[in-house]
């Protein structure tokens, strides 16, 4: 999959008016992901996403490994793509999904790892609330699970 690929699934998935806020989103989503887990592990999901994305968690990020929860997570995502937190909450699940079609299970399950703070901490399960329900799936039927049209 390459950059518009992606862009256009996130476009669509979300269904955003237009490429700019899907970019925003995407932005937000890995950016800020890239900053809360340690840049190797960051390096790692980013490298099977396309160029231009996975710069969003490796190059745009100037601190790894920050520690902060899922609401912070969602305020930050808020903040950077321009929407409330509620919807920055949904399109981080939504793009987090789309991503998960791309890189191996073993960096889906280390980035699962590297988010709670604790074993109480089970707020960021929330993130994978998508892909633990299956996968994206259009509620019109035109394209599948798995970010083919």
């Amino acid at each position: 999959m390459n950059f518009d690929e992606f862009t256009g699934q996130v476009q669509h998935r979300l269904r955003l008016s237009d490429t700019g806020r899907a970019v925003r989103s995407i932005r937000a989503t890995l950016m800020t992901l890239g900053e809360r887990i340690p840049e190797g592990a960051a390096e790692d999901f980013a490298a099977s996403l396309p160029m231009e994305i996975d710069w969003y968690m490796t190059g745009a990020v100037h601190e790894h490994g920050q520690r902060f929860d899922w609401r912070e997570f969602v305020a930050r995502v808020s903040d950077i793509s321009g929407v409330d937190p509620a919807e920055a909450a949904y399109h981080a699940r939504v793009i987090v999904d789309l991503a998960s079609t791309l890189v191996p299970p073993s960096d889906l399950r280390d980035l699962r790892n590297q988010l709670p703070e604790s074993e109480d901490d089970e707020a960021w399960v929330n993130l994978f609330e998508v892909v633990d329900a299956g996968g994206w799936a259009d509620p019109e039927g035109d394209a599948s699970t798995d970010g083919s049209t």
